[in-house]
């Protein structure tokens, strides 16, 4: 099982946790939970005005031996108006547009959607129970 919980935060509401949105799925090969704009095929959706935000932006996916990956897909633009960066404990590294990277089996981090333009980000905890 992957769970998921974001939390979309502006510089004034840092370190709140208000207004979270969770969503999970299970380690079946071919499951996938999908954030960004599009409510239609995004299980954690943004607001519709964070323009830094693709319609559909990461793709977690479930590979057939039940480990998870994340993608960062390319959207429209040739360039991207976010960072995005993942978190597992100490390590943090970039998360590169267009790239996927595994997720830990039983482990837990923390995604993050930075705008470049703005003091706000999307950031999607996430915690893959064995």
């Amino acid at each position: 099982m992957l769970e998921l919980t974001m939390a979309a935060v502006t510089a004034a509401e840092e370190g709140a946790t208000a207004g979270m949105l969770m969503a999970d799925a299970p380690s079946e090969p071919g499951a996938v939970l999908r954030v960004g704009r599009d409510k239609s095929v995004c299980r954690l959706s943004t607001p519709d005005d964070w323009l830094f935000v693709s319609r559909v932006h990461l793709e977690f996916l479930c590979g057939p031996d039940g480990t998870w990956q994340v993608t960062w897909l390319r959207g429209s633009q040739p360039d991207p108006s976010s960072e995005v960066r993942l978190t597992v404990g100490a390590h943090v590294q970039p998360l590169a547009y267009g790239g996927t990277v595994p997720l830990p089996r039983g482990g837990s981090g923390e995604i993050v959607v930075q705008d470049r333009t703005a003091p706000r980000s999307v950031n999607v905890g996430f915690y893959h129970e064995v």
